[in-house]
């Protein structure tokens, strides 16, 4: 099989952050084996979003939570997620007990 336009063992892959007034989309060439964190800190949203905290943002793979470390594959998204402001079961026992 041919590997068209991209030098071997490159990774294409995109990183998605959105917060409620901004989406933020970038596709990205990496090394192969590249991470999460490396993609995420390769897109520069942690200079642009000082919100960001990697140790509390959860990130994801197309929806799916994973850690920084996982591995990429080949038009993966990587997702930032921003972190809940309530548990939603905390909310729910809370709504509970006003009731």
């Amino acid at each position: 099989m041919a590997n068209h336009n991209h030098g071997a063992g490159d990774l294409i892959v995109e990183v998605a952050y959105a917060t409620p007034g901004v989406q933020a989309l970038v596709t990205l060439k990496l090394p192969d084996g590249a991470t999460v964190q490396q993609a995420i800190e390769a897109s520069g949203f942690l200079t642009h979003f000082p919100d960001i905290d990697l140790a509390v943002n959860p990130v994801g793979i197309f929806g799916k939570v994973c850690s920084l470390d996982q591995a990429l594959k080949p038009a993966d998204r990587v997702e930032i997620y921003r972190p809940l402001l309530h548990d939603p079961k905390d909310a729910r026992r809370q709504r509970a007990v006003k009731k």
